[in-house]
């Protein structure tokens, strides 16, 4: 059984009186055990999917969906605090700005502990205080601060960015989930520093059994890390199958020109010369393209591409496209 899944989920967003449909009915499964990876340019909707999985958006922005299961559970069917206790308890997310979502009143050791699930703990109020304190500067060492006392008694302003990001991790994974969404985990970090942090996640889906959906607008530095990928644009699915089969037989114009766009992708790029990159940008929500969003940047873009594709699937290899050449598998 699938722990997420999600069919035909769609958001839209009303701004001065117009309703916008920023996701447009993307589906997506995640089993127990799998690290998914989400990718696409800024501005995909990987994070609004992201933030509709774990229940923040706000008022002006309405998701609706054929299939929003959890564990079984249709999420959209069951009342709004019911819904919000098993998110809550069993999914957790390292957003993509730390300094923002740290509480700046409460220090970083009040922050951690404060995640920490009380079942772990055990004897008089006093033993269980001592006890939060040591699980709070573990998780400090597990991502990587090693003066975890002068951090824990920090406030997010005294951090720099990174040290936020460190601290975010730390708290998600305070809460033991079964569903970690990373989105876009290590942003503000360095090289080292990110692999370190993508060592730590794989660590804890192997160790853990616990499911990641790993979101970034960098395919190739994700891609060491995922068992499956999911590709999105401009709030569409576009193209989604494991790792393998999406960068050694990519169906989808977009998804080759984000493979093509990768120096890994070519082992004879001569120095300093330009990588590949598909013309123009990704629109606004305010001017989105009708039928399929990639047809104003698209290669193969003809007349039909005025209609939305629909989602096909080939040995477990989905793509929404009308032109995708699957005859090339």
């Amino acid at each position: 059984m699938n722990l997420l899944d999600i069919k035909n989920l769609s958001i839209e967003l009303t701004s001065h009186g117009e309703n916008i449909l920023a996701v447009d009915r993307v589906s997506m499964a995640i089993k127990d055990g799998e690290i998914r990876g989400l990718v696409g340019e800024s501005g995909s909707g990987k994070s609004i999917l992201a933030q509709a999985i774990i229940g923040v958006l706000d008022d002006k922005w309405h998701v609706e969906a054929d299939r929003f299961h959890w564990q079984g559970k249709d999420l959209l069917r069951l009342p709004l605090e019911e819904r919000k206790q098993i998110i809550t308890k069993d999914v957790a997310m390292i957003f993509q700005e730390p300094m923002s979502c740290l509480d700046p009143t409460n220090s970083i050791g009040e922050q951690i502990e404060e995640s920490l699930d009380s079942k772990q703990f055990s004897g008089y109020f006093w033993q269980k205080a001592q006890q939060r304190k040591a699980a709070a500067a573990k998780l400090l060492h597990k991502v990587g601060i090693k003066n975890h006392q002068a951090c824990a008694k920090s406030y997010p302003h005294q951090l720099t960015n990174a040290l936020c990001q460190r601290v975010m991790i730390a708290i998600a994974l305070a809460k033991r989930p079964k569903l970690l969404i990373a989105d876009e985990p290590t942003a503000s970090m360095e090289a080292s520093n990110q692999a370190q942090i993508f060592r730590l996640l794989a660590s804890l889906n192997q160790l853990k059994n616990m499911s990641i959906l790993l979101i970034s607008h960098e395919l190739e530095k994700i891609s060491h890390w995922t068992d499956y990928l999911t590709v999105m644009y401009s709030g569409q699915f576009v193209e989604a199958g494991t790792t393998e089969q999406i960068f050694n037989t990519p169906f989808h114009p977009y998804t080759k020109a984000l493979i093509a766009s990768t120096p890994r992708a070519k082992n004879d790029v001569e120095k300093k010369s330009r990588l590949h990159a598909m013309p123009g940008s990704i629109p606004g929500l305010q001017h989105l393209p009708i039928g399929c969003r990639l047809g104003p940047r698209c290669p193969n873009a003809q007349k039909k591409c005025v209609r939305a594709p629909q989602i096909e699937s080939y040995h477990g290899h989905q793509v929404s496209c009308h032109f995708s050449h699957r005859e090339d598998y």
